[in-house]
């Protein structure tokens, strides 16, 4: 009777160890066989699962032998991301004004709060420049008069040399609320109301090109600087009022 022979299949000695090893170590063996140097998407549906795995464009990966981990190979180095040691990152939102929204910082102050309780610190910037270049003539506060010459004369605005005829532009959003002639010296004058007891005025204009009830836009054109009133020639004297109260327009712009 013959007898019946049993043959043993040699093992292979790296199956189990293929089987260990990790589906993305798979993957990234796939890439790199394939000389994938590119973008590269590998979807594989597992259980319902979709895995996509994006090659660097700036090298081929590979596949380390010893762990199985992906590595790039050929990637240039990248330079380091720093700031210097005292700089600061403020998250505030009234921080957080760009030129897509200019009028976001006054807003946020004017929203939050009475004009009147605003720190100069806080208020800085939130006005924009009533004219396209801001030259000083003469500053807010006390001085000697142009005109009398006499001393102690409180200047309730900030002076700005333009020739006449130049463009004078709104400080920010709001409503016209006065545009004609001031008695005391303002010449051709025109408010701005800005809410929350904010104001501007633009003032010895020689023409307003805006009207009582006009919304207007920061940056606008509403008026030509001039020299009409109590003025000794062409400028513009800007002033900024909070709760009717003049205040230092630069710290407001």
């Amino acid at each position: 009777m013959a007898e019946a022979v049993l043959t043993v299949r040699p093992r292979d000695a790296h199956r189990d160890a293929r089987r260990r090893r990790s589906l993305f170590s798979q993957i990234t063996d796939f890439a790199a066989a394939s000389g994938v140097g590119q973008k590269a998407g590998i979807a594989l549906a597992a259980t319902g699962l979709v895995l996509t795995v994006t090659v660097p464009s700036t090298g081929p990966m590979m596949a380390t032998a010893e762990t199985g981990t992906a590595g790039a190979a050929a990637v240039a180095p990248q330079p380091e991301v720093s700031a210097a040691a005292g700089a600061k990152i403020d998250f505030n939102r009234t921080s957080v004004a760009t030129k897509g929204d200019p009028d976001g910082k006054l807003k946020q102050l004017l929203s939050a709060q009475s004009a009147s309780t605003i720190t100069r610190a806080a208020s800085a910037g939130s006005l924009g420049a009533p004219l396209e270049h801001l030259v000083s003539a003469s500053p807010f506060g006390f001085r000697v008069s142009p005109i009398t010459g006499g001393a102690g004369e409180f200047h309730r605005g900030q002076d700005y040399a333009a020739e006449c005829g130049t463009n004078v532009l709104a400080a920010a959003s709001g409503t016209v609320t006065f545009s004609g002639w001031h008695p005391y010296g303002g010449g051709n004058r025109i408010v701005v109301d800005h809410g929350n007891g904010l104001e501007t005025t633009y003032n010895h204009l020689s023409s307003s090109s805006v009207q009582v009830g006009q919304k207007v836009s920061r940056g606008d054109v509403i008026a030509l600087s001039g020299t009409t009133g109590a003025s000794t020639g062409c400028h513009l004297h800007f002033e900024v009022m909070v709760n009717g109260e003049v205040v230092d327009p630069t710290g407001w712009l």
